[in-house]
């Protein structure tokens, strides 16, 4: 599978240019880019912290999965995204281990990232998702 790296930590907010008003300017992280979503009907902001970053998630919508979990169980940390390097050799052991995971099929991105998510209940009560990058 390769070198495994964290890529990001999720936070689920209810607004990203409120959220911004903690990350970036109160404590300073830089704000790299803010991308709307319509695949997974969410506003991300994402700012590098370190090797990884921090992603700041707000649903546009009502009925996203997204905008379910804030209404369920409010703002706060939401995944952690690693890269895998080899995305269907991670999905290939994931599934030959048991795991359970959300999106059998990776999905990509825009930017030619593919991702997918692990159930927390294969996890320990985590969702994860794994990234393969362009």
């Amino acid at each position: 599978m390769g070198k495994i790296k964290l890529h990001h930590v999720a936070i689920v907010v209810e607004d990203v240019e409120r959220a911004l008003g903690f990350w970036r300017d109160t404590l300073g992280l830089p704000l790299h880019h803010i991308e709307h979503n319509q695949d997974e009907q969410v506003d991300i902001a994402c700012l590098p912290a370190g090797e990884g970053a921090i992603e700041l998630v707000a649903p546009f919508t009502d009925d996203s999965g997204v905008a379910k979990y804030l209404a369920k169980r409010g703002a706060g940390l939401h995944h952690l995204c690693l890269d895998v390097g080899d995305l269907d050799a991670a999905a290939a052991r994931l599934r030959a281990a048991g795991a359970e995971l959300i999106n059998e099929q990776p999905k990509t991105r825009p930017d030619g990232t593919r991702y997918l998510f692990v159930h927390p209940r294969s996890t320990g009560g985590v969702l994860l998702e794994l990234y393969q990058l362009p």
